[in-house]
Order: C-alpha cells, then sequence, then structure tokens
C-alpha cells in the first residue's frame, strides 16, 4: 500500500480549496496518509480527514500522547528524548514518517525550517515531493535537491541563514551538487 507524508507549516492553519482537492484525489487513490499531530497544517489535514470519514491516516507523534488526533486513527509513538522539547524532539517523528512514506507532500509558507527539512529529508532518501507553496498559490514538484535549490530561491536570505542555522542546509545541499540559483518562471 501506497504511503504519503503531509505536512507543513505550523502557521499555515486552514487549507486552500487546490490542497484539499489534492488530499480528495490521494485519498481516491486508497494512499495511506502519514501526518503529525501539530497545530497548523498537521490539524487541518486531519480535520479534512475526518471531514470526509478517511480511515487510512497514522498520526504520528513525539512522545507518549499526541496534541492532535481528530480521527481516533492508529498513532505511531516516537521514542525521543524527554528531557527537553526543542525542534529536535519533534523532528523525530518527521523523519520516521519520511523513511516510511514513498511520497511527500508538503504544504509551505517559504518560512518554516521544520517543513523545509522535511523536503530535504524525503528528498535525500530519493523520494518525490509536491510542494504547495502557499505564498504563490502553485504547486512545485521535486524530485531531487537540484529541484530544492531552484524552489529556495523565493526564501529570503533571513530564512536561508535560519535553515542553515538549524539544520545545515548549505552544506547538505552542495553536498549533492553546487548550488546554482535559479529564477522561477
Amino acid at each position: 500500500m501506497r504511503k504519503v507524508f503531509v505536512g507543513g507549516s505550523i502557521r499555515i492553519r486552514f487549507l486552500s480549496g487546490d490542497v484539499r482537492r489534492r488530499l480528495d484525489n490521494i485519498m481516491a487513490q486508497a494512499f495511506t496518509i502519514l501526518v503529525g499531530d501539530a497545530n497548523g497544517v498537521d490539524k487541518a489535514v486531519q480535520k479534512h480527514c475526518a471531514d470526509k470519514y478517511y480511515r487510512q491516516v497514522i498520526v504520528f507523534c513525539a512522545g507518549d500522547s499526541c496534541r492532535n488526533n481528530l480521527g481516533g486513527w492508529e498513532t505511531r509513538h516516537i521514542d525521543v528524548d524527554r528531557s527537553t522539547k526543542d525542534y529536535k524532539f519533534f523532528m523525530a517523528k518527521d523523519i520516521e514518517m519520511a523513511k516510511e512514506a514513498d511520497y511527500g507532500f508538503m504544504i509551505w509558507d517559504a518560512k518554516s525550517s521544520g517543513t523545509l527539512s522535511n523536503i530535504l529529508e524525503l528528498l535525500e532518501m530519493g523520494k518525490k515531493v509536491l510542494v504547495y507553496m502557499e505564498p504563490d498559490k502553485d504547486f512545485v514538484k521535486l524530485h531531487s535537491t537540484e529541484d530544492l535549490q531552484r524552489l529556495l530561491n523565493v526564501c529570503s536570505e533571513e530564512s536561508i541563514r535560519i535553515f542553515d542555522s538549524k539544520f545545515n542546509l548549505s552544506s547538505r545541499l552542495q553536498s549533492k551538487a553546487p548550488v546554482q540559483p535559479l529564477a522561477f518562471s
């Protein structure tokens, strides 16, 4: 059975009609949806799936309890270091979703470092990612880190610095291919 990791920014609380239609297509193909338990996109995706009575959903949670599981679906509790609830605490569940998924579908505001990290993880594992760029209201298909490099042109320099400090974005991209900024048309 095919599985898709759906995620995105905690700042995005509502799904556009285009995103809801893509989710409906995923459900029509009977994919298992892997989703986190955070507010924002995770909760909005859960709400959409619950509204459609879709049962093929697995909610991933860091630690013992889920923050959100709107449909009462199966859960996967990822064992993490409980001494701190920082970025790495919550990324553990995202990495597990990326490993289990066949594909990724990310809803990104071009600012969320967690979402970008998920995109990079999936690409590094050789998995395709469909990204809905919230600022542009457009879908972008990514097949490689080179595709991701082009997508990063929409980000501010400050955002790139933040991404770099959180998860070594530049070095991870440069280890794959030289960074060649290209403008989107």
